[in-house]
């Protein structure tokens, strides 16, 4: 009986810990970098810790801004909203980005995640901009 509960004791304590995602709720949730609600639902983002702690933002701009005082090596995920398929978070790191003046975002940097580099590319052929890949992004954001 005494194995079984401590199974049940890891098991309980491992999953607690398990990074994962967890849904904004828009309105009511605050931006971890500007303090403000999240409303926009194309252009929340979030970093999960490893040890599973959950910071929100209201914009992608504000999660690369606030990543300056994270420690990367610490951080489990990247996760960000798509044009087209708002309120759904995705893998920050493996999505194409698009920054144009004629689609804003919230905190004015004008940069929008795409799921695909192909939508990107046709949101930039309809909209103008320049196309960034996660490491391009981060460098652009880091002068």
């Amino acid at each position: 009986m005494k194995k079984i509960i401590k199974l049940l004791f890891m098991y309980m304590l491992l999953s607690a810990c398990t990074p994962k995602a967890q849904s904004i709720t828009y309105g009511a949730d605050m931006c971890h970098f500007c303090k403000m609600n999240i409303v926009d639902v194309q252009h929340a983002s979030e970093i999960v810790t490893k040890k599973g702690k959950v910071f929100k933002y209201d914009a992608i701009e504000c999660m690369l801004n606030s990543e300056e005082h994270q420690a990367p090596e610490k951080n489990a995920l990247y996760l960000t909203n798509v044009y087209g398929q708002p309120e759904i978070l995705v893998n920050a790191t493996k999505v194409t980005y698009l920054i144009s003046e004629r689609l804003p975002s919230p905190m004015g940097a004008n940069l929008t995640a795409f799921e695909t580099e192909s939508a990107a590319l046709k949101a930039k052929e309809e909209l103008g901009g320049e196309i960034y890949s996660w490491s391009a992004l981060l460098t652009r954001f880091s002068k």
